[in-house]
């Protein structure tokens, strides 16, 4: 739709300057023929007062000949150029979601009336008016959305509305961003309520002499059932929304309430306010009204129609008498108070947790005397969790035995939202968090490794302090591995796809999985059929594999069981098979699938919203780091895919992984096909001037050193400005640099903006970056083509490896 839109807006601009240039044409084309015909004329008579008498007359015949001209078709062929356009957007404007789409600029491109009016005008994603975050949870969905093809975000909060946005990559070369907004869906009890009253309860309730409005808080009628609009305007299809409540009645000098219609001989009625809303002093409300004249309306039938009435409501009601007993309650006061079948509780505090129930009984008793009034009492239900949930108080009076209306509001789906937004803002930090410390380890283990490598350089097997460096590599490798599992659950690890059968690498991997398990645990694996390609890092996958397969090994293990039964499966899954599965954070689309099943114990319920934490797990201290499930959790979203755990408790788990079917282009098809070429050696050893810009002192002198000892001339820099200078300072007798091996992230000057100001001076100038980083992700950042990339933590020999081959390629 954008890159139709952006079309037919330039055929208009197109049209329009082609037509102010025929304009400007004609113009010119008469005043030169008025200026020839002028000069003529003069020439003939040497007449100026005949000569001013003929130019006004071509003007005015010429003004005449304008204004009375047909008009011409140019407005319509105008139009033609966004007639399309204008029915794109018509149809846009007929959705209940808010459009826009934004291109790769971040240019707002187009967008809907919903949009607009949502967010008070064309404001450009993710730059809208949100609150508590909104927007950072909005970008992270966009950056998503331009790396996956989709990115989510929910709980965005302007004003008292909320909403969930869903971003797609749209258009023939995905250049755009389609922004999708949708109000969340949350039960409104002032709508709910303004609804019943004006259908068939409304009615049922008027021939029952019940009587029913809805205020708003500021007095106005929001809407009531045919009695109340008959006894108070003498017609039944009276409109008298927006109108003030209080115009309608009247009271006397006791207190007694009549309508203002029905005179001072009218019929007394007895008033009940009941809250739609405790959470406002002075919010909306449900008004009852019934004939009170002492003997038209019995008590009792006044209560029985008062309880007939609460049961049609959405919101929980219940009454209770002067002692605090239950009279009544209806079936959304039982479903939220979680009531079970058939049972009859008898005081409102045998639904509470024990420290609440003298609380609420002390409430309504204390409600239950006096002045009428309303109040609210936070209080923990005992089939509630730890969640308070408010329950509504009020004196109510008039009817027998029922002095207390109570109210509870059922918000599960509110607390379950909240929780949902809660986990997925901290995993967001919590890989924040990861991915930094993880960078920084990544340069104190350079240092340490290259340390070491150098030292092993001057020290031959069997010395005393042989075994002792070797050691110490072992164990900062060690770490290395720790920091590539912070990196993988980040996001952040550098991945090296290839295009594959999903099948192959689970048949590579389970033959050392079945050497991982004890011979009472059978393996059984499946492959279904029609299994597309999938792109992905086939060393990452195997971990994914033997991470699922161990933790399956140890919940059949810790159940007690006399041996279990692990699964893996693939299997095809098309795009009406997600459909069905009605996953709302799995795209519809057609993937490949991988289940790992395990017949151990399961996991509990609270638990499993925070298996994919890093550092979390049941295990006992010193046999699990609590990084497994955390690692595949990374791996699999940085590769595209999907994730899903499901269990129940005593009967084992399952872990669905879903990666999405690639589709191979020509040029991928013809790299499968050719022959694989033989790799030769790699020298070390090697000659040239080189820029080392490094800003961490550690990493700077590791480098440094392997180089020099590798036989380069190596001059140094601790941030891009400096190794600007030392380029700047070359004379015409200097040797030029061969290469310029920089970091990434720096102060004062990064390295990519370095690299792009040596590159308008030398633009073959190789050049070769380092970081901690992922190498996916500084691909985004590094607009610069013909760059390589050497992740850390590195060994001397790799270093020497990554130079020696960017040199050799260059002197090619």
């Amino acid at each position: 739709m954008a890159s139709e839109a952006r079309d037919n807006i330039g055929l208009l601009n197109q049209s329009t300057q082609k037509t102010a240039s025929d304009t400007r044409l004609r113009f010119a084309l008469l005043v030169a023929a008025m200026a020839i015909s002028l000069g003529l004329l003069y020439w003939q008579v040497q007449n100026i007062a005949l000569l001013v008498a003929f130019l006004a007359l071509v003007t005015t015949t010429g003004a005449v000949v304008y204004f009375l001209r047909p008009r011409s078709n140019v407005a319509e062929e105008e139009s033609s150029a966004f007639a399309d356009w204008a029915v794109t957007r018509l149809v846009a404007d007929q959705s209940d979601v808010g459009l826009a789409i934004t291109d790769r600029a971040g240019r707002l491109v187009c967008a809907n009336e919903l949009f607009t009016k949502w967010f008070n005008g064309p404001a450009i994603p993710p730059q809208l008016p949100l609150q508590d975050g909104g927007n950072d949870l909005l970008a992270t969905a966009g950056r998503d959305a331009w790396r996956d093809g989709r990115g989510y975000a929910e709980g965005l909060k302007r004003g008292v509305a909320e909403y969930n946005a869903k971003v797609m990559r749209a258009g023939q070369g995905d250049e755009y961003l389609l922004w999708q907004f949708k109000p969340q869906r949350r039960s409104d009890i002032l709508e709910d309520t303004i609804r019943m009253v004006g259908g068939a309860t409304g009615r049922a309730l008027s021939e029952a002499g019940v009587l029913t409005c809805v205020i708003g808080g500021e007095g106005r009628i929001r809407g009531s059932n045919q009695g109340f609009a008959l006894r108070a305007t003498g017609r039944e299809e009276a409109n008298i929304s927006g109108r003030n409540f209080i115009n309608f009645m009247r009271s006397d000098d006791k207190g007694t309430i009549f309508f203002e219609r029905d005179g001072r001989h009218g019929t007394p009625v007895r008033l009940f306010h009941i809250p739609l809303d405790r959470s406002q002093e002075k919010g909306p409300a449900l008004i009852l009204l019934i004939d009170d004249d002492g003997g038209m309306v019995e008590r009792g039938k006044a209560l029985e129609q008062i309880e007939a009435m609460l049961s049609l409501l959405p919101l929980g009601l219940a009454l209770t008498d002067r002692d605090g007993r239950f009279l009544f309650f209806n079936n959304a006061f039982g479903r939220v108070a979680g009531v079970g079948e058939g049972e009859k509780p008898l005081y409102p505090g045998d639904l509470m947790i024990r420290d609440d129930k003298s609380a609420v009984a002390d409430a309504v008793r204390r409600y239950a005397s006096g002045p009428t009034m309303s109040g609210d009492l936070a209080v923990r239900l005992r089939s509630g969790g730890e969640d308070p949930v408010a329950l509504g108080i009020a004196g109510v009076r008039g009817l027998g035995d029922a002095a207390v209306l109570l109210s509870i509001k059922d918000n599960s789906e509110e607390t379950k939202l909240k929780s949902q937004v809660a986990q997925a803002t901290k995993m967001q930090a919590v890989g924040q968090l990861a991915g930094g410390v993880a960078h920084d380890f990544n340069n104190i283990l350079t240092a340490i490794i290259g340390h070491c490598d150098l030292m092993l350089l001057r020290h031959a097997p069997g010395d005393s302090d042989y075994d002792d460096i070797q050691q110490i590599k072992n164990n900062s490798n060690r770490a290395a591995g720790l920091t590539r599992q912070l990196l993988a659950f980040s996001r952040q690890q550098t991945l090296r796809p290839q295009i594959l059968q999903l099948p192959d690498v689970v048949a590579d991997v389970s033959n050392l999985l079945k050497r991982l398990l004890d011979d009472s645990i059978e393996l059984e694996v499946k492959h279904g059929r029609n299994l597309g390609l999938v792109r992905a890092d086939p060393g990452q996958l195997e971990q994914v594999i033997i991470n699922l397969g161990v933790n399956a090994r140890d919940a059949i293990q810790s159940s007690g069981a006399n041996g279990g039964k692990i699964s893996i499966t693939t299997q095809m899954v098309a795009a009406s098979d997600v459909r069905a599965l009605k996953r709302d954070i799995l795209p519809v689309g057609d993937y490949t699938a991988l289940f790992v099943t395990d017949t151990g114990k399961g996991i509990p319920p609270e638990l499993i919203g925070k298996i994919f934490e890093p550092f979390f797990t049941t295990k006992e201290v010193g046999k699990g780091t609590g990084l497994g499930l955390s690692t595949v959790y990374g791996i699999v979203k940085q590769s595209g895919g999907y994730i899903f755990a499901d269990s129940k408790p005593g009967e084992g788990a399952t872990f669905s992984i879903y990666f999405p079917v690639h589709q191979m282009s020509d040029q991928e098809t013809a790299q499968l096909t050719e022959p694989l070429k033989a790799v030769a050696k790699k020298e070390l050893w090697g000659s040239g001037h080189i820029l080392l810009v490094e800003d961490e002192d550690m990493v700077r002198a590791v480098a440094e050193r392997a180089l020099t000892r590798q036989g380069y001339s190596v001059v140094t820099a601790s941030d891009g400005e400096e190794g600007l200078q030392h380029i700047d300072a070359l004379g015409e007798g200097d040797e030029i640099f061969d290469m310029i091996l920089s970091d990434v992230v720096m102060p004062n000057m990064d390295g990519p903006a370095m690299a792009k100001q040596v590159r308008e001076k030398y633009p073959d100038m190789p050049i070769l970056f380092m970081s901690g980083y992922a190498e996916e992700q500084l691909r985004k950042s590094i607009d610069l083509d013909n760059v390589a990339f050497l992740p850390k933590p590195f060994s001397v020999a790799q270093i020497a490896e990554a130079v020696g081959e960017i040199l050799t390629e260059h002197v090619k």
